[in-house]
C-alpha cells in the first residue's frame, strides 16, 4: 500500500523517541529553546505582544499553560499564540534554508504550552520539538523548487506560519499521546488551518508578528480536534483538492519532504540570527561590519560617496524595494527589513553581535545620519547571489570612496548558518542580552541552566515559571 505524505509524515513523527534523536539534534533543539526562551523575553520588555495577551485574557478558560514572560495562565492554544507572537515580532528567530522559514517561533511556543498542559516531561517535549521542526522545515522545502524558486513565497505566501500550523499539529499530536492515524488526522486538519500573506514585509504593517503565534495556536485546535474524533484526509497535502494545490498549485517537490526521514536531520543546519533584522539584509550587515573594520571605528562615513548592494532578485523585492520606503523607513520595524538602512547601521557601529535592537528604534529609523548613508546606498541583483539562493542567502558590497578606493566584501555564506555557525557563547551571549532586558542577572542564569537541564525534567512548567520577573 503506497503511503500518503501525511502518513509518511506521521509514521515519523509517532515512531521517533528521545533515544533515537543525534546528539546534535537534541542540542540544537536546547539551543533553539534558549534563543526563543530569549527573543521571547526581550518582547516582553518591548510590549509586543500585549495587544494580543489581553485579548487571550478576555478569552479566559481553563489555566494550563503560563506565558512567557510572566501573566496569567491560559489553555495551551492561547498560552501558544502569546508566545508565538512573542517569538517571531522581533525578527530575530532562526531560519531554515531553503524553505526560508522560521521554524522554532512556531513549534517551541506550541510544544511548550501543550506540554504543560499534558503534563509531558522535559525529554518528551524535546522529542516533539525536534519532530515539530523537522517536519515543517521539510513540507517548506517540497515548497522549493530550482526551476521555479520558493514558491511559496513567490505566490506571497508566508510558508513559516502556513508550514509551521501543520509542524506544530504534529508536535501537539504528539503529545497528546495520538497514534500514527491520530497524527495523520491532526496533520490533515491543520492543512485547513495554515494561513498568512508576505505583503507585510514589503510594504509595512504589524501583523507578520502574529503570524507565528497563530500557527502555534492553529496547529494546537488541529490536534485538539484530532483527538475528539475529528478527521483530517490522508490527502490533504497532495491530493487534488489538497495543501500544495491549494497554496502552489500543484508545483512542489514531494521527494523533499520523505527523502532521508528519520535518518537526515534537517534540525541542526537551520540558521540561527545574530542580528534583529529580516535574514535577507544579514548578508549585507556581515559586509557592512567587515568593511567598518578595515576602515577603523573613527573613519568618517562623509568621505563615503556612494555604496552598492547587491543579492539575490528575491531578496531585493523585500529589502531593496520600492526604494523610497526603504531608504526612509517608516519605523523601527521597517527599518529591520530594509536592506539599505541596515547597512547604515552596521557602518555606522552597532551593538549585540553587530547591530542591534537600540539601532532598529523609531528614533534611530529617523537619525538624520542613517538616512543620509542609507540613501547613497543603491540595490542591484548580482548574478553569483542569484546562483546559490536561497541555499544560501549571500550579498556583495561596494562602498565608494571619495579618494577614488572602492572597497568591497563579498559574504556568500552569512553568519550563523552551517559555514559561519555562532558558537555556544555567542548564542549564550545574545540570550543574556535578551533576556536581560526583563530579568535580572541571577534570573537570566537560573533560566539557562534550565534550558539545559530540561531533558531531566518531569515537566517544562517550571522553566516556563522562571522567566517570569519574580519567578
Amino acid at each position: 500500500m503506497i503511503r500518503t505524505l501525511a502518513q509518511a509524515l506521521a509514521e515519523f513523527a509517532a515512531a521517533r523517541t528521545f533515544d533515537d534523536l543525534p546528539p546534535e539534534v537534541v542540542r540544537s533543539v536546547e539551543l533553539r529553546l534558549l534563543d526563543t526562551l530569549g527573543i521571547c523575553l526581550a518582547a516582553r520588555d518591548f510590549g509586543l505582544a500585549d495587544g494580543v495577551a489581553s485579548m487571550v485574557d478576555v478569552w479566559g478558560g481553563r489555566p494550563e499553560a503560563h506565558l512567557i514572560g510572566g501573566g496569567p495562565v491560559c489553555p495551551a492554544p492561547n498560552a501558544a499564540l502569546v508566545n508565538g507572537t512573542l517569538a517571531h515580532s522581533l525578527d530575530f528567530d532562526d531560519t531554515h534554508l531553503p524553505s526560508v522559514l522560521h521554524p522554532s517561533a512556531s513549534i517551541l511556543p506550541a510544544v511548550l504550552a501543550m506540554a504543560e498542559a499534558a503534563a509531558r516531561s522535559g525529554a518528551e517535549a524535546l522529542v516533539a520539538a525536534a519532530i515539530g521542526i523537522e517536519v515543517t522545515v521539510r513540507i517548506g522545502m517540497a515548497g522549493y523548487v530550482p526551476a521555479a524558486g520558493n514558491v511559496f513565497f513567490e505566490r506571497g505566501w508566508h510558508a513559516t506560519s502556513i508550514c509551521g500550523t501543520l509542524g506544530a499539529a504534529v508536535a501537539g499530536a504528539r503529545l497528546l499521546g495520538l497514534d500514527g492515524d491520530g497524527i495523520q488526522h491532526a496533520l490533515g486538519i491543520a492543512a485547513s488551518f495554515g494561513s498568512g500573506v508576505i505583503e507585510g514585509n514589503r510594504a509595512g504593517g504589524t501583523v507578520k508578528r502574529v503570524h507565528c503565534g497563530w500557527a502555534a495556536h492553529a496547529g494546537l485546535i488541529a490536534a485538539l480536534m484530532a483527538r475528539q474524533g475529528i478527521t483530517g484526509p490522508p490527502t490533504a497535502l497532495e491530493g487534488r483538492f489538497g495543501f500544495f494545490q491549494a497554496f502552489l498549485s500543484g508545483e512542489y517537490a514531494p521527494a523533499a519532504i520523505t527523502d532521508g526521514l528519520g535518518e537526515r536531520w534537517e534540525v541542526p543546519g537551520i540558521f540561527f540570527k545574530p542580528y534583529p533584522a529580516n535574514h535577507y539584509t544579514h548578508a549585507g550587515i556581515d559586509a557592512a561590519l567587515a568593511i567598518r573594520a578595515r576602515l577603523g571605528a573613527d573613519f568618517d562615513v562623509q568621505a563615503i560617496e556612494r555604496i552598492e548592494l547587491g543579492c539575490a532578485a528575491s531578496p531585493l523585492r523585500t529589502i531593496g524595494e520600492p526604494r523610497e520606503a526603504k531608504i526612509t523607513p517608516r519605523s523601527g520595524y521597517h527599518a529591520q527589513f530594509s536592506g539599505p538602512f541596515t547597512v547604515a547601521a552596521a557602518l555606522l557601529g552597532g551593538g549585540g553581535l553587530g547591530v542591534y535592537f537600540e539601532d532598529f528604534s523609531d528614533a534611530m529609523a529617523l537619525d538624520p545620519a542613517r538616512l543620509a548613508l542609507a540613501a547613497k546606498v543603491t540595490t542591484f541583483v548580482d548574478p553569483a547571489c542569484e546562483a546559490v539562493f536561497p541555499r544560501e542567502f549571500p550579498a556583495v558590497l561596494r562602498v565608494y570612496l571619495r579618494d577614488g578606493r572602492v572597497l568591497e566584501e563579498r559574504v556568500m555564506h552569512n553568519r550563523g548558518g552551517p559555514h559561519r555557525p555562532l558558537s555556544d557563547t555567542e548564542l549564550q551571549h545574545k540570550f543574556a542580552l535578551n533576556a536581560g532586558r526583563r530579568l535580572p542577572p541571577a534570573a537570566v542564569e537560573r533560566v539557562a541552566e534550565s534550558v539545559f537541564a530540561v531533558r531531566s525534567a518531569a515537566s517544562v512548567g517550571p522553566l516556563l515559571v522562571l522567566t517570569a520577573p519574580h519567578g
